[in-house]
């Protein structure tokens, strides 16, 4: 039987949730070097035993982070303030920077965590698996559509935004990229621009 939960701040948290919380706590300090069922138990006051009732292994652990990384990413998409086409393009570039240096640990779990729940190009996508990338998607075939963009595949300009992005972020992330970060913001927009200026057809203003 799994144990019910507990009250956190007045609110009901279950016993899974608490551990995720945990989970991503001892991530956002230590990395995922440091996440192990034992760590967690340890930090949840639990037994490596009661741990698995929850999680099987370490890996259902490092699912639940990307998880819940992704969750995040799709939740920055859908508050966005409402436009359209090459402007929505461009504001998800710019929603994905943000994400990438405010909250360097959630999106690393979102992005970077080999995981068997990460999405997948192009099928994940093709499906509508993804919340942000429909969003994203949506955009782009617009744009084609209007004859702004001159591609024959929305998905492969997804990609490519997706592959410059992520990219040039874990470049920076290594500190293979010279300059701060307001160098680096610049530089990523100058770079996305370029990326999608190749994409555009002579109708685009």
């Amino acid at each position: 039987m799994h144990s019910p939960g507990s009250r956190v701040y007045g609110v009901y948290v279950s016993t899974r949730d608490r551990i995720l919380r945990l989970t991503r706590r001892l991530f956002d300090q230590k990395g995922i070097e440091a996440v192990s069922l034992r760590n967690v138990a340890d930090k949840a006051g639990i037994t490596a035993m009661a741990i698995y009732r929850h999680f099987e292994n370490k890996d259902a652990l490092i699912d639940a982070l990307v998880l819940d990384g992704l969750e995040e990413w799709s939740a920055r998409v859908e508050a966005l303030p409402p436009c359209a086409g090459l402007a929505k393009i461009e504001q998800i570039g710019e929603a994905f920077l943000e994400f990438a240096l405010k909250e360097p640990r959630r999106f690393e779990a979102a992005f970077l965590l080999p995981s068997r729940v990460a999405r997948r190009y192009p099928d994940d996508f093709i499906a509508g698996r993804s919340t942000a990338g429909n969003i994203q998607l949506e955009a782009i075939e617009q744009a084609i559509e209007e004859g702004r963009l001159k591609a024959d595949s929305a998905i492969e300009v997804m990609m490519t935004n997706a592959a410059l992005s992520q990219g040039l972020i874990t470049l920076y992330r290594a500190g293979r990229i010279a300059g701060g970060e307001e160098e680096f913001r610049a530089l990523y927009r100058r770079a996305m621009r370029r990326s999608m200026k190749s994409f555009l057809s002579e109708n685009a203003t």
